[in-house]
């Protein structure tokens, strides 16, 4: 096993003494490993740059041209986002990625381009300098997009689109990412996301996959205005989670009352095993959380920023 506290010292060194040296990979796989290792590290430089930011990233088509209206409602969102004092996210490259560091503006927006032969080449709207780091993996980008980002914008979209929502609602699900706002955002009278909460319905959900409440990760949106509006009312009271061993801690401007307590306790009945919702008194939601069942505890998210008007 590899000895941790040693690799913080020399991690390379230790990693090509634990597995090239001794033969349990090949050189070609610790290439790999080395190359991911290098990209999360850019990745991360870049970031901690910004670390008193919110961030919200944008996913969407590299093919979707300046002239359609998901371009400019792309850009119209970010635009307002940045006013908000958001940084925007995106791939850095063409299509919705091109439109929301158009809208986010010069100093507002970030990128986090993925190297391929054909139509991925950083826009003209973002400081390649400063803001933008490249990666040929698509699996450190995706981290090194989600990890710093307190919000998820998503267009519609081919594979790489669909790959990167459903990775965020994964993380979400299972507890793998701090609880965050999920907006499917397409133009009024769209129906691509429609359709897919058909199939989610239909085929995933009825089909016993996962169970109803889970799609309460996603909001769907049809205009600019609509997701910012959910991205703000997320933060609206809600301002983060901590868990300890068989608790959770939710940490809020606004503390339910007495009888709002009551309304939780009888409304979520699998956070009330032991001690149940009780506050510290001045800023904390406390509540028994077993590690499991993050879209309740999305849930209870919601009702407490419904307590601010």
């Amino acid at each position: 096993m590899l000895d941790v506290s040693s690799a913080f010292n020399d991690p390379l060194g230790m990693m090509r003494k634990t597995y090239l040296d001794s033969g349990l990979v090949s050189p070609e796989e610790f290439a790999v490993a080395v190359s991911a290792f290098g990209e999360l590290l850019a990745g991360a430089a870049m970031f901690e740059r910004h670390q008193g930011f919110s961030k919200v990233a944008v996913f969407g088509s590299a093919r979707t041209k300046p002239e359609h209206p998901l371009y400019r409602l792309a850009e119209d969102f970010s635009r307002t986002m940045a006013d908000l004092g958001w940084l925007v996210v995106s791939g850095g490259g063409p299509g919705i990625m091109e439109a929301a560091t158009k809208g986010a503006g010069f100093e507002s927006t970030l990128g986090v381009n993925i190297e391929l032969p054909f139509e991925q080449f950083p826009n003209p709207y973002i400081d390649s300098e400063k803001k933008l780091v490249e990666m040929s993996n698509f699996f450190t980008r995706k981290v090194s997009m989600t990890r710093p980002s307190n919000a998820f914008v998503v267009l519609p979209g081919g594979f790489g689109t669909l790959d990167e929502a459903f990775e965020v609602l994964t993380l979400l699900h299972t507890g793998k990412m701090e609880p965050a706002p999920v907006v499917f955002l397409d133009q009024p009278g769209g129906s691509f996301w429609t359709r897919l909460e058909n199939f989610v319905q239909e085929e995933i959900i009825d089909g016993q996959y996962i169970n109803k409440p889970d799609f309460a990760l996603v909001k769907l949106c049809d205009t600019a205005e609509g997701a910012v509006r959910e991205i703000v009312q997320f933060y609206k009271n809600y301002r983060e989670v901590v868990f300890t061993p068989g608790t959770a801690s939710i940490l809020v401007h606004q503390l339910p009352t007495s009888e709002q307590l009551a309304i939780l306790r009888n409304r979520f009945p699998m956070f009330v095993a032991r001690g149940g919702f009780r506050t510290n008194g001045t800023d904390k939601l406390l509540f028994d959380f077993d590690g499991r069942n993050y879209v309740n505890l999305r849930l209870v998210i919601d009702f407490l920023n419904d307590l601010v008007p």
